[in-house]
């Protein structure tokens, strides 16, 4: 994907972003995420120097407490974002034209996976069904072998939702789930199904 920022944007929009009130770092890299979408999460190392620099400028100022550190805009930071409100209103458009194409690329991701998937599904499926016309044992050895396929896939299917349940509860405890996560989820899903659906026809 293209770089979300040009030169000197990121700096501006961390301005921007500090207006709204004093942040930590963390906070400062959760309020980027979720304003895209949680389509582009900057690291550490990206956000930290960044704000060291504006605290060096004069831009912002920074107070320790307890473990983390607090950035606040300073007057001189204050008077800078006034003097560039139209490059951050140009700014903000870009932005949401960038959250646009990174959600659909990931959507055009999810169901090309999802496309090769249920193409698997239906190959091994033939094969089944194949082996199946083959098979010339008794109808009960039959039972037996689909019951034992059935509680496979019903493991399967509960593992899956604990540990997606379970990455759930974590994101909600820290920084949340974003809205990103519900589609992507509900994408996979769905195809899932389908492609499922296919295999037991």
């Amino acid at each position: 994907m293209p770089p979300v920022f040009q030169h000197g944007q990121l700096r501006l929009y961390l301005l921007a972003l500090l207006e709204q009130r004093p942040m930590h770092g963390y906070e400062v890299i959760t309020a980027l995420s979720d304003r895209f979408g949680g389509t582009y999460r900057p690291s550490a190392g990206t956000v930290y120097p960044r704000l060291a620099r504006l605290e060096e400028e004069g831009l912002v100022a920074r107070s320790d407490g307890g473990r983390r550190s607090t950035y606040e805009l300073t007057a001189e930071g204050r008077g800078e974002l006034a003097e560039r409100r139209g490059e951050l209103a140009a700014l903000e458009e870009d932005i949401a034209g960038t959250v646009r194409d990174r959600a659909a690329r990931v959507r055009d991701d999810v169901r090309g996976t999802m496309d090769g998937l249920r193409a698997e599904l239906a190959a091994a499926a033939q094969e089944a069904r194949a082996g199946a016309v083959r098979h010339t044992g008794p109808v009960q050895a039959a039972r037996s072998a689909s019951h034992a396929r059935y509680a496979e896939a019903d493991a399967l299917v509960r593992r899956f939702r604990d540990e997606v349940r379970a990455e759930l509860r974590r994101a909600d405890a820290a920084a949340g789930v974003e809205a990103l996560t519900v589609e992507t989820l509900r994408t996979v899903l769905d195809s899932a199904l389908g492609a499922v659906r296919q295999t037991l026809r």
